[in-house]
């Protein structure tokens, strides 16, 4: 079972996309879009301090009826940030997102943001494991029929 180390390796060359509390909506928002992610890290001196995604900008200003310049993101973020470990494999991420009805993980290390896991990567992580799973099993059926000794 793939480690969320192991994912994060894989995706190296995406930089961590974050705004500070101060931000307004509507700087998180192009943010996102040109990032092309549904969510940013909200980051006050290195301290991961909450999440704005897409569903906080549906539910909590469009919604509310606030306007996206004249609203600052720390009034709107998810504060209780879940995070996970290094070491957790992709299945308890995926239990974690299900359960919590959330589509982002930040991933700490001692303290510290390294990464943060879309519902997409660890769909893409469990559709590649299972693929490579297939594969090895169609070998092993293959190798078998083929290994056969007639008793002619």
């Amino acid at each position: 079972m793939q480690t969320v180390r192991e994912l994060l390796e894989d995706k190296r060359h995406r930089p961590l996309v974050y705004v500070g509390p101060e931000s307004t909506v509507l700087q998180a928002l192009q943010i996102m879009s040109e990032a092309d992610v549904g969510a940013v890290l909200v980051m006050d001196r290195g301290d991961i301090v909450g999440i704005f995604s897409e569903r906080d900008y549906a539910r909590r200003v469009v919604l509310e009826g606030r306007t996206s310049a004249g609203t600052h993101v720390r009034d709107i973020m998810t504060s209780k940030v879940i995070y996970v470990r290094p070491a957790q494999t992709i299945d308890e991420c995926m239990a974690l997102m299900t359960d919590r009805r959330i589509r982002h993980l930040p991933v700490l290390e001692d303290g510290a943001v390294i990464g943060v896991l879309s519902i997409g990567d660890l769909v893409r992580a469990t559709i590649t494991e299972q693929q490579y799973t297939i594969e090895q099993l169609v070998n092993y059926i293959q190798g078998q029929h083929h290994g056969v000794v007639s008793s002619q």
